[in-house]
C-alpha cells in the first residue's frame, strides 16, 4: 500500500513539473499556435487548447492500462496523473476559468495565491511575455502580498 501511495505521489508530482517545463518551454513557444487559444477571449466552450488535456489523460490512460494486471507503478502513476487531471480541471477550468459557475472567488490563502498567480499568467495575450507556468508550484508572491 506504501508503494502505491508513494507512486500516486509520483505520478501527481511529475504530472506539475512536466506541465511547467511544457507550457513554459513548449506551449508558449513552439506549440503557441495550439495554446494561444487559451489565451485569447473563446467563442466556445471548447478550445483548440484542450488538445493537451487530452494528450495528458491519454497517458495517464495508456499507463493505468499497462499496469492494470499487475496493479504496478504504472497502474498508480496512472492514477497519480489522474488525480491531478482532475485537481487540474477543478481548479483550473471550472474555478479559475469559470467554464462552469460552480464556485465564487477563492477565500482560503493557498487558493488565492493560485489564483491570483493564474491571472497575473493571462495579464498577456503574447507567448512571451507570461509569468507563472505552474498550476501548484506557484511563485512566493502571489502570496505575499495579500491578507492572511
Amino acid at each position: 500500500m506504501i508503494n502505491a501511495l508513494a507512486f500516486i505521489a509520483l505520478g501527481f508530482v511529475a504530472m506539475e513539473l512536466a506541465g511547467w517545463a511544457i507550457h513554459k518551454y513548449l506551449m508558449h513557444g513552439p506549440l503557441w499556435m495550439i495554446h494561444r487559444t487559451h489565451h485569447e477571449p473563446s467563442k466556445s466552450f471548447f478550445e483548440l487548447n484542450d488538445l493537451f488535456s487530452l494528450l495528458f489523460g491519454s497517458i495517464a490512460v495508456v499507463l493505468i492500462f499497462k499496469g492494470i494486471d499487475a496493479l504496478d507503478y504504472r497502474f498508480w502513476m496512472g492514477v497519480g496523473i489522474s488525480v491531478y487531471g482532475l485537481l487540474y480541471f477543478i481548479l483550473h477550468d471550472i474555478w479559475v476559468h469559470r467554464r462552469f459557475k460552480w464556485f465564487g472567488r477563492p477565500k482560503n490563502f493557498i487558493l488565492k495565491g493560485i489564483f491570483k498567480a493564474h491571472q497575473a499568467h493571462h495579464r498577456t495575450n503574447t507567448k512571451d511575455e507570461a509569468v507563472s507556468f505552474g498550476l501548484f508550484l506557484v511563485p512566493k508572491k502571489f502570496f505575499n502580498d495579500q491578507e492572511k
